[in-house]
């Protein structure tokens, strides 16, 4: 099993600040489904919420309606190929997870599974908006446990320098970038 840590709930924002793609994973009635987003944020801190992009043409939608949960996890350049494969095919057309031998675990507050190899998850529950979600395919979700690699994030902050692995962003056409080095501004 992936070697995580659990992250207050109050810093769990920190996991999505920098916009990194995320592999929106989803479970109901005993189907699992994956699908890429490059939309997410976080949007608020007490209680911890997030918002993601999940489109009506998905089965990743279909199964977050009826679950009223999901799971984000942060993947890595590790994993930029199957970030690619998951959001290009339907789940509806093939099982992903078996397709592209993605490895799963199980998280502890919904029943989404979390997503082996990468180096942040965030459990969510949906916040039900019928309007901005048939308006505008946005979802809500408060998040109700949160989790990092300790090598890539530790003391609330990432760790790109100290050899951790970083998160991927995607811009277009199969071309994602790093995370690069980290910098602080001081007075």
């Amino acid at each position: 099993m992936t070697h995580r840590i659990p992250i207050d709930l109050e810093k769990s924002y920190r996991l999505l600040n920098h916009g990194p793609t995320v592999l929106v994973s989803s479970h109901h009635a005993g189907k699992d489904n994956v699908m890429a987003a490059a939309w997410s944020m976080p949007l608020d801190f007490k209680p911890p919420k997030v918002a993601v992009v999940i489109d009506k043409n998905t089965l990743t939608r279909k199964l977050v309606e009826a679950s009223g949960e999901f799971a984000l996890n942060v993947p890595t350049r590790e994993l930029a190929k199957l970030t690619v494969d998951v959001g290009s095919v339907s789940g509806r057309e093939v099982d992903k997870f078996a397709a592209y031998g993605a490895a799963t675990f199980q998280g502890e507050q919904v029943a989404a599974p979390l997503l082996e190899g990468c180096i942040a998850w965030l459990e969510c529950r949906l916040i039900p908006e019928p309007h901005i979600q048939d308006t505008y395919d946005l979802f809500l979700g408060e998040v109700v446990a949160a989790w990092a690699d300790p090598a890539a994030f530790g003391n609330g902050h990432w760790n790109p320098e100290q050899g951790g692995r970083k998160s991927i962003h995607y811009v277009a056409g199969g071309h994602f970038f790093e995370t690069g080095k980290a910098f602080e501004v001081k007075d």
